[in-house]
């Protein structure tokens, strides 16, 4: 019996140090910082609470590459309710609302609870402009300067804090 609960023991302890290990090395999703040295782009990475398929996203902003795990707002009900009535975005969490051709974008924060980073993406994957720290229950318009061809959505201030800007270039297919 001793043999048994040391053994079990032993195994429990492994494999905690097996996951800590996964979990925190400098490639993970799950980074402060979501920095990587490599990311892979549109590999697909489940389905969100909200039952929005996901995959991970990378954008590429001079020396580094950052990887965030994001949902897809694909449909025009998905991309009308895109992050409201959420209460947290993780630093390694986006969402993206692609568009089936370029468009004029123009966003709301109505019934968002928390700020955002809007970041308007060019049909080439480079940033067009971001609108940093977006205010929640704001109606005002938050619109891109040009044509783009997607949107995407990250926790407010966090482009500021990685360094990301318009020019730098956003892969998820």
């Amino acid at each position: 019996m001793m043999k048994a609960a040391k053994l079990k023991k032993y195994f429990c302890a492994a494999a905690l140090a097996a996951c800590v290990s996964a979990c925190t090395g400098a490639n993970s999703v799950g980074a402060k910082t979501a920095e990587t040295k490599t990311c892979a782009a549109g590999n697909a990475a489940g389905t969100s609470d909200a039952a929005l398929p996901q995959v991970t996203l990378c954008v590429k902003s001079g020396k580094s590459t950052h990887s965030f795990t994001t949902e897809i707002a694909a449909t025009a009900r998905e991309q009308a309710m895109g992050l409201m009535f959420r209460k947290s975005l993780a630093d390694d969490a986006a969402m993206v609302f692609p568009f089936a051709r370029p468009r004029q974008a123009s966003f709301w924060m109505k019934n968002t609870l928390i700020p955002l980073d809007i970041i308007f993406v060019r049909s080439d994957g480079s940033i067009e402009s971001i609108a940093q720290n977006t205010v929640p229950y704001s109606e005002d318009p938050v619109t891109s300067g040009e044509e783009v061809a997607a949107v995407l959505e990250l926790r407010g201030g966090l482009t500021r804090e990685l360094g990301i800007k318009a020019g730098d270039v956003v892969r998820w297919k």
